[in-house]
């Protein structure tokens, strides 16, 4: 378990393929989009995991995230249980002046919609942002992944 410190931001053009040292094929549903707590079962390639994330800090910055990987078959079986709205994306990881910048590239009812998070030691800890990395969308709750399960990036006015 531990606190996760998070900055998320839109991506103006698709020159992180071209950076990225990997890519993985991710699909996630949510037994519990609480906005207090959200229980997440994902399966990235062929591993399952479930995660618990708690309420984010007022600016959206932080929060507690606890996550244990899972019996992918288990975590396919506990994907029909989930609510409605299942995700799926191609996430693509670029290392940028030693920061692992992760890329998801929504698929489906969120395709068109491509959203970059890095990681932090810190709240306030400085780092280089690439050409490609657009608007920051930090704490904006309608780009949380949960958010998207409810209502996709389709379905935007």
């Amino acid at each position: 378990m531990s606190i996760e410190i998070e900055r998320k931001f839109l991506v103006k053009n698709d020159l992180y393929k071209k950076e990225s040292f990997k890519c993985a094929k991710i699909k996630q549903g949510f037994l519990n989009s609480n906005k207090n707590r959200v229980v997440r079962i994902r399966i990235i390639d062929s591993k399952g995991f479930i995660t618990i994330k708690g309420i984010s800090s007022k600016n959206g910055l932080t929060r507690f995230e606890w996550e244990k990987e899972i019996d992918c078959n288990e975590a396919k079986s506990l994907l029909y249980l989930c609510e409605k709205g299942v995700i799926e994306k191609n996430r693509y990881f670029v290392n940028y002046d030693s920061h692992i910048y992760e890329i998801d590239e929504f698929i489906g009812e969120n395709e068109g919609l491509v959203v970059a998070e890095i990681e932090l030691k810190t709240e306030d800890e400085n780092f280089k942002k690439p050409s490609w990395l657009g608007q920051e969308v930090t704490g904006i709750t309608k780009y949380y992944n949960s958010e998207l399960s409810k209502k996709a990036f389709k379905n935007w006015t």
